[in-house]
């Protein structure tokens, strides 16, 4: 395994809060960060210009063998197919809770400064993947979580663990926003919206906006949109709310 590297954006005004960010399969930290920040609401704004005071940290999934084709790829966790995601899966607990410790460790570095409430876990594909299980199998506290175009990793495992009360209402209490393209030709639409329906099976509050177009990536502008939306509200519980 090899060791990884995470690319942040400081704030460009005074820092209130931090949006963790976790890549896709196959992506990187800085690649991931570059390719986001080029997204653009309906007003044309880039996310670094809708939220100033935001730190943004991007965690870099290890190079991993793939068990696929043998090759070295960064990827959380290791996985046979990401349509069929729960093929194989015994092969993926090692590395997804060695991935979800390091995204623990993370969150609480960013959490010292400002407090959970104010950090925001995100993730894309695998990246969203891998968050789920941080919050829902390790109990991961922050003050929401959005994922894009993901599915729920070893549901088995994350069923025993949300039998901790504790757990539950970490998860319950949350802000959660799930949005997937339906033309997305990676990982189905019916894997997030059996990853949405399992998490509120769970009791979770769960928004969920789906796209017609969009691929296995944000949805523009709508869906950033619902992304901007959604970050505002979470920040405006606490501090004063950004424009």
């Amino acid at each position: 395994m090899s060791t990884t590297t995470t690319h942040v954006v400081p704030p460009t005004s005074t820092h209130s809060h931090t949006i963790i960010f976790l890549h896709g399969r196959g992506s990187s930290a800085s690649t991931f960060c570059s390719e986001i920040f080029e997204s653009q609401d309906s007003s044309g704004a880039f996310f670094v210009d809708i939220f100033p005071s935001v730190k943004w940290v991007f965690p870099c999934a290890p190079k991993l063998c793939a068990e696929v084709n043998g090759e070295e790829m960064h990827q959380w966790f290791d996985i046979l197919s990401v349509q069929r995601p729960w093929e194989g899966d015994e092969g993926q607990k090692e590395s997804l809770k060695s991935s979800a410790a390091q995204i623990l460790n993370v969150i609480g570095e960013e959490s010292g400064g400002i407090g959970a409430e104010n950090v925001i876990l995100a993730g894309i594909s695998q990246g969203c993947a891998t968050a789920v299980y941080a919050i829902l199998a390790k109990g991961a506290r922050v003050g929401g979580f959005f994922g894009l175009c993901g599915w729920m990793p070893l549901f088995a495992d994350i069923q025993d663990a949300m039998r901790n009360e504790m757990k539950t209402r970490i998860a319950c209490e949350m802000p959660v926003l799930l949005q997937h393209c339906m033309d997305d030709e990676v990982v189905p639409f019916e894997n997030g919206k059996g990853l949405c329906n399992r998490m509120r099976a769970m009791g979770i509050q769960v928004k969920w906006e789906v796209y017609p177009e969009g691929g296995h990536w944000l949805n523009e502008p709508e869906g950033m949109d619902g992304l901007v939306t959604f970050v505002r509200e979470i920040m405006g519980k606490h501090a004063g709310i950004e424009h």
